[in-house]
């Protein structure tokens, strides 16, 4: 998350802070600390549950929350050890207010900064951004879906790729389905049963269900997922939309024209590269989605330079979104007319 003011203001320049200097190329630093941020989190993601810091085991009926047993103390009023005024404070304080601090605290950051999560940490986001890498390689493509080709510079199609591409999904779909199990089972009784062959039934059906599942949708369906069918994105975009103060990527209109030809002969630099396939030069209300990676305005930094020019993409908060906001609004208004 960029640090706040006055680093807050200018979250790209933050960047630049951590790594020592502000001058140009601050938005592809920033996209080297978002990379070790994406890995980071996908390591802590799959090594949680056998280091019990978080998960809840269905053997036991007990939640694991960093290494510690995590109890709402029902069990002790059940056994005549705490009274049920002691148990109603414990689930209040054990239960609630920690719930309730963290989805406050979470759509507090969506509030000011949008989707960050999405795009800093979420281990799902980090295999869509890995997965539209292997499958443009393959066929000059982000999504099987798309009607043409986006080419980018240094990178052309070729079909070797596409078994990378299919074994990578497949790979990535049963490391979900099992790191999954592993958060609801003893991680060690899955491993062992894995290589031993000792599944039972019902553990076998969900790595194989689930691994089928989720191979389709990292093949088939991975920006939709995001876009559409994830409630902790939907969450942040919401808490985002309802911020007209929220941090968003302004574009300098009056220098519309130099965006045409900066990355010639493809057209706008900015288009291709994001993720969600969003046109980051849009109004607010259009980039519903957008995750706040910054890989747009790393495409920009990237582009202007050749033409003589200071990049035409930057973050904006606080103040200057909402001068954007307003902008925006005032344009769609003149439009309508």
């Amino acid at each position: 998350m960029p640090p706040e003011a006055p680093a807050a203001r200018h979250p790209a320049r933050a960047a630049s802070a951590l790594a020592g200097t502000d001058s140009a190329g601050h938005a592809a630093r920033l996209q080297v600390w978002r990379q070790r941020s994406q890995i980071g989190f996908y390591l802590l993601f799959l090594s949680a549950p056998a280091l019990n810091l978080l998960r809840f085991d269905l053997y036991e009926t007990q939640l694991w929350f960093l290494g510690l047993r995590w109890s709402l103390g029902i069990d002790a009023l059940r056994l005549g050890q705490i009274t049920a005024t002691q148990a109603g404070f414990s689930v209040l304080l054990r239960g609630i207010v920690p719930a309730l601090l963290l989805a406050g605290g979470f759509l507090t950051i969506a509030y000011r900064y949008g989707r960050l999560y999405c795009g800093w940490l979420c281990p799902h986001f980090s295999m869509v951004e890995m997965l539209n890498s292997l499958l443009h390689r393959a066929c000059g493509k982000f999504s099987l879906w798309e009607i043409s080709a986006t080419p980018l510079k240094g990178r052309t199609a070729q079909a070797r790729w596409w078994p990378v591409f299919a074994l990578s999904c497949i790979l990535m779909g049963f490391v979900w389905s099992i790191t999954l199990l592993t958060y609801l089972l003893p991680p060690a009784v899955i491993w062992s049963g894995l290589l031993q062959g000792t599944l039972t039934g019902n553990q076998a059906r969900f790595i194989l269900i689930g691994g089928a599942l989720f191979s389709a949708e990292f093949a088939f369906a991975r920006h939709f997922f995001c876009r559409f069918g994830c409630a902790v994105g939907l969450f942040q975009s919401l808490a985002w939309m309802a911020n007209p103060r929220a941090m968003v990527v302004a574009f300098s209109r009056e220098r519309a024209r130099e965006c045409r030809s900066c990355d010639a002969p493809r057209g706008s630099a900015c288009d291709s590269v994001c993720p969600m396939r969003l046109n980051p030069r849009n109004i607010k209300r259009m980039m519903f989605s957008c995750v706040q990676c910054g890989q747009c305005l790393d495409a920009c930094e990237s582009s202007q330079p050749s033409m003589a020019a200071h990049p035409n993409l930057e973050w904006k908060v606080g103040e200057g979104a909402l001068r954007e906001t307003l902008r925006q609004r005032q344009r769609e208004l003149q439009e309508r007319r």
